[in-house]
């Protein structure tokens, strides 16, 4: 009779409830080593950040000293929001008493933060931009916090922080949170991406969907149109082209987390160019595209400065800024075939 056993519906949910997230990551390592235990530990600890954010977020309306602007201005000279400052000090406070984190750093702080009690065994830097998209918050849109895992090399005595100058591959992990109708959290550990939806009634962030690809193409296109004459030539060459051919649409939410994870579950290509005056862009290498970079690759897909992959760009300090084209393999090569195109023409017109 138990031979013949088949494990009920009911059962299938149950096992997929108890899919915890820091039960996935044991999982995808096949491994209880220390360093599995290690891993799995730092994305429980965000998850935890998450849910003190989501929570914050749910009552914005409600709650004194959420909505709005601090005052102040940033080390990337933007105006900072309440939220942005909140949403770091949550980091900052779930990582002190980790023991595995040694340093924080964030787009918020000029500089890494150091927790001394954690240096002698914490071997792991988090990178992180505690809220993308602040801008969505006071009218009441999705907004996100995009994270990465790094190992810590060498002494760093003098507080430099050089060994993160490196190029996106040496990441361990990477991931976001997306805070919307629902809190999710997608990551990757290098064995693929998979999300997970948070469950109120339980308090755990429960597998939704393992594995995920994206498309080779998709026919979105995302990307803010109001900087069209901002850009260089070979960038207006490609949205004319996605004018005048069936098949596109354009999706734009003004989050940068929001707006990749449409593309990462759908297709197509998120840019974030540079611009004539500002050919760098705005977007920081080290907390928001060198992470999706690393789960668009480990999802099938590419990540491109246009003329680099996102992933072997390395940054002259913490908060170099890089331009984005991500999604579908399909239609990030072709966003750089018309700069490909346009740098050829340069070359040749330079030479004559």
């Amino acid at each position: 009779m138990a031979d013949n056993y088949q494990p009920s519906s009911s059962e299938h949910a149950l096992d997929r409830d108890c899919t915890t997230l820091s039960r996935h990551v044991l999982q995808q390592l096949q491994s209880f080593s220390a360093d599995a235990q290690d891993l799995s530990a730092l994305m429980n600890r965000i998850a935890l950040a998450a849910k003190l954010i989501s929570r914050r977020l749910s009552r914005a309306g409600l709650l004194e000293g959420v909505l709005g602007f601090t005052g102040e201005v940033n080390v990337q000279g933007e105006s900072v929001k309440k939220m942005d400052v909140y949403a770091n000090e949550v980091f900052i406070s779930v990582f002190k008493q980790s023991g595995l984190v040694c340093r924080l750093a964030s787009e918020e702080m000029e500089k890494p933060y150091y927790i001394p009690e954690n240096c002698p065994i914490g071997r792991y830097t988090l990178l992180y931009d505690p809220i993308d998209g602040s801008s969505n918050l006071d009218i009441n849109l999705n907004l996100g916090s995009i994270f990465s895992i790094r190992q810590q090399e060498g002494t760093d005595e003098d507080g430099s922080a050089l060994d993160l100058l490196q190029h996106g591959r040496k990441q361990i992990a990477a991931g976001y949170i997306l805070y919307g109708p629902s809190t999710m959290l997608v990551y990757s550990i290098g064995r693929g991406v998979h999300s997970f939806t948070l469950d109120p009634s339980l308090g755990e962030f429960i597998l939704s969907h393992e594995n995920i690809r994206v498309p080779d193409h998709g026919s979105i296109y995302s990307v803010n149109e109001g900087n069209f004459w901002q850009w260089d030539e070979s960038i207006r060459d490609y949205i004319r082209y996605v004018h005048r051919h069936e098949g596109y649409t354009a999706r734009y939410g003004g989050a940068l987390v929001g707006d990749f994870h449409r593309i990462l579950l759908l297709g197509g290509v998120f840019l974030y160019p540079g611009t004539v005056k500002k050919p760098e862009g705005k977007l920081r290498l080290l907390y928001e595209t060198a992470p999706l970079a690393f789960l668009i690759e480990q999802a099938g897909g590419r990540a491109s400065t246009g003329l680099q992959d996102i992933l072997d760009v390395v940054p002259d300090f913490l908060h170099a800024r890089t331009p984005l084209i991500i999604g579908s393999k399909d239609d990030v090569e072709l966003v750089e075939s018309f700069i490909r195109e346009r740098t050829e023409e340069k070359t040749v017109s330079l030479t004559k």
